[in-house]
C-alpha cells in the first residue's frame, strides 16, 4: 500500500509539474507575465522536475545514498557546487512561522508602512501649506515694493522739478543783481 501511494504521489507530482509548465508557456505567450518572470518561473518548474527525478531514483534505490538525497531534496540550495539564484534563504524573522503567522506579520508591516505614509503625507501637507503662505507673503511684499518704487520715482521727479526751479531762481537772482 505504501508503494502504491508513493508511486501515485510521484505520478501526481509529475503530472502537476507538467501542467504548471504548460500553464506557464501559455501565460508567457499571452503576455500575462513578462518574459523575465516566465524565465524565473521556468527555472523553478525545472528545479521541481529535477527533484521529482531524484525522488523517483531514490524510490528505486538508484543514485546517491538515500540520506544524502533526502537532505539535498529538502535543502534546495547547493547542488554540485552551483547555487540556485532563484531560491532565497528564509530570513530569521520568518523562519519557523506558519502561514497565518506570516500573514499577521505582513499585515503588521503593512500597517507600519501605512502609518509611516500617513506621517509623511501630513509632513508634506504642512510643507505645502507653508509654501503657499510664503508665496502669499512674497506677493504682498512685491506689492509693497512696487508701491515703494512708484513713491520713490514720484519723489525723484518732484525733487528734480524743485531742483530745476531752485536753479532758475538762483540764475535769475544772480542775473538781477
Amino acid at each position: 500500500q505504501v508503494n502504491v501511494a508513493i508511486r501515485s504521489s510521484l505520478q501526481s507530482l509529475r503530472d502537476k509539474a507538467e501542467e504548471l509548465r504548460e500553464l506557464l508557456l501559455r501565460a508567457v505567450a499571452s503576455r500575462q507575465i513578462t518574459q523575465l518572470e516566465g524565465d524565473r518561473r521556468q527555472n523553478l518548474v525545472d528545479e521541481l522536475l529535477t527533484r521529482h527525478k531524484q525522488l523517483e531514483a531514490s524510490y528505486r534505490n538508484e543514485g546517491p545514498e538515500p540520506d544524502m538525497t533526502r537532505s539535498s531534496l529538502m535543502a534546495g540550495g547547493v547542488k554540485r557546487g552551483v547555487t540556485n539564484p532563484w531560491l532565497l534563504e528564509e530570513s530569521e524573522e520568518t523562519r519557523g512561522l506558519g502561514f497565518d503567522e506570516l500573514r499577521q506579520q505582513q499585515r503588521r508591516i503593512i500597517e507600519e508602512q501605512d502609518a509611516g505614509l500617513d506621517a509623511l503625507s501630513s509632513i508634506i501637507s504642512r510643507q505645502k501649506q507653508m509654501g503657499q503662505e510664503i508665496g502669499n507673503e512674497l506677493d504682498e511684499q512685491n506689492e509693497i515694493i512696487d508701491d515703494l518704487t512708484n513713491l520713490v520715482e514720484s519723489t525723484d521727479d518732484r525733487l528734480r522739478n524743485q531742483t530745476r526751479h531752485v536753479k532758475m531762481v538762483d540764475k535769475k537772482s544772480t542775473s538781477c543783481g
